[in-house]
């Protein structure tokens, strides 16, 4: 995205998003879908320029939200366009109420676009919007709270995004997987921010980054004189975010210890502080996310069963970024419109950069393309940035072989981290062959092949999910 789009689209319905998409871009037209009119309020407010802000209404029958005070203070009339269904004709004289002098009805005609676009082209012309062959034009952009975001554009995001809208208002846990920097807690804040709480706070700890005795303090709080050093009493995390969300990322490395304490929060929402001897209630919606194997954590005793299937009511699962590849582009003029934190102004890209990132395998993820692109901010030097990236390619390239069948292997370096990353990938690769060969065997019976593994029915149905295994 860049800093100026030709249409914002509001629309909290993905189908009618798709079609907003897929309607312009036929003509060579750019839009954004965000959820409500304060995101939209929140992007222009960032510096976006826009030509047209597109209001549907589908799910406003009243036009109580659709005329936001704040967003008509922003935008000419000129500038709004209602998208309304057909037949429903009151939309065109509550649009002359406001002085608005386009209602579009679905589907979008050529002509209607043709006119949308006809009599504004002399005066944004000066502005010609950015197209490029690795831009999809399909994707939903989603502003959250300190200028965190969610976009979404491969069909697995659109995917996960639909998940998201369905698990949300559902007050029950939900486990995260995905690898580090991936976007968790992303997820988490949507998952909160489309639930009755999300007028609460959402709190986030990091379970990895603590030792045991520090999270306990930090989850429930403690007492004065519980010990040398706590001069008065503090609440934890849990009264906290009592009515709202807690996120406990990286909930994998969680010692045992923690485990069996969480475990009893869990079960019936009551704790005491350290060096406490009254008992706290809590409402408090617990939400997990972890970048480990947790069923292999469970067969290893590092994780308690009991307390995975706590906190496993429904799970949401985030793919890597090289499985999302289309979204790399987005996602950097994404990060370079918001300045990197305020690094830096915003670049305009070259083409071979992006093309450059698409080849790049990101093993760190999002994390690791937000550092790249304030790093480019920071420097302002596209050429070195382009030969980071080629090299990387590059390495990771050249660290993939034929072995003596023919096929292609991945080298491993003998440093502690390669071995690790070796046996696990053993690890996979040797589950992958058994799950298959029971399912086979059982004719995709997956009952049956549950017994035959000797393993949990929802333990199946969780690897063939993970490993992404069809008949």
């Amino acid at each position: 995205m860049t800093d100026f789009v030709q249409v914002i689209a509001i629309t909290d319905d993905l189908d009618v998003c798709n079609l907003i998409h897929n309607s312009l871009s036929l003509y060579g037209h750019q839009a954004i879908c965000v959820p409500s009119s304060s995101d939209a309020v929140q992007m222009l407010n960032s510096g976006v320029k826009v030509q047209f802000v597109l209001l549907d209404t589908s799910n406003d029958q009243q036009h109580g939200r659709l005329f936001d005070p704040a967003l008509l203070q922003m935008v000419r009339n000129d500038q709004l366009c209602i998208l309304s269904e057909t037949g429903a004709a009151h939309w065109q004289s509550i649009a002359a109420e406001w002085k608005i002098r386009n209602v579009l009805t679905k589907p979008l005609m050529q002509h209607d676009i043709e006119k949308l676009f006809g009599w504004q082209h002399t005066r944004s012309s000066s502005i010609p919007p950015i197209k490029s062959s690795v831009m999809p034009h399909n994707f939903h952009l989603e502003e959250l709270d300190n200028n965190r975001f969610f976009l979404a554009a491969s069909p697995a995001m659109m995917q996960l995004y639909r998940d998201i809208r369905i698990l949300a208002p559902v007050d029950i846990p939900v486990l995260i997987l995905g690898e580090s920097g991936v976007g968790k807690e992303i997820v988490a804040m949507l998952l909160h921010k489309y639930h009755a709480r999300s007028e609460n706070r959402f709190l986030n700890v990091n379970c990895a980054a603590l030792p045991t005795e520090l999270l306990e303090s930090e989850l429930f709080g403690y007492e004065a004189g519980a010990f040398t050093g706590a001069l008065k009493s503090k609440p934890g995390k849990f009264e906290l975010a009592n009515k709202g969300t807690l996120l406990l990322d990286e909930v994998g490395e969680m010692s045992p210890q923690m485990q069996a304490k969480l475990l009893h929060v869990l079960q019936d929402g009551s704790f005491s502080r350290l060096g406490g001897r009254a008992s706290t209630q809590v409402d408090v919606r617990v939400l997990a996310a972890t970048n480990i194997d947790m069923q292999t954590a469970i067969i290893e005793k590092r994780f308690r069963e009991d307390l995975f299937y706590r906190l496993n009511a429904l799970t949401l699962i985030i793919p890597p970024l090289r499985e999302r590849r289309e979204e790399i582009p987005l996602l950097m003029e994404e990060l370079n419109r918001r300045g990197g934190a305020g690094v830096g102004q915003p670049i305009v890209f070259a083409e071979r950069i992006f093309d450059a990132a698409m080849e790049y395998h990101w093993p760190g993820n999002l994390r690791e393309l937000r550092n790249f692109v304030i790093r480019t901010l920071i420097l302002r030097d596209q050429e070195a940035a382009y030969t980071y990236l080629r090299t990387k390619a590059q390495t990771q390239t050249n660290a993939a072989t034929p072995n003596l069948s023919g096929e292609m292997s991945e080298k491993k370096s003998p440093n502690p981290t390669g071995m690790k990353d070796a046996i696990s990938e053993i690890k996979n690769q040797t589950e992958i062959k058994m799950l298959q060969d029971a399912l086979s065997a059982s004719g995709w019976n997956r009952r049956r092949a549950a017994i035959n593994l000797n393993i949990s029915y929802r333990s199946l149905l969780y690897k063939i999910q993970q490993h992404g295994l069809s008949a």
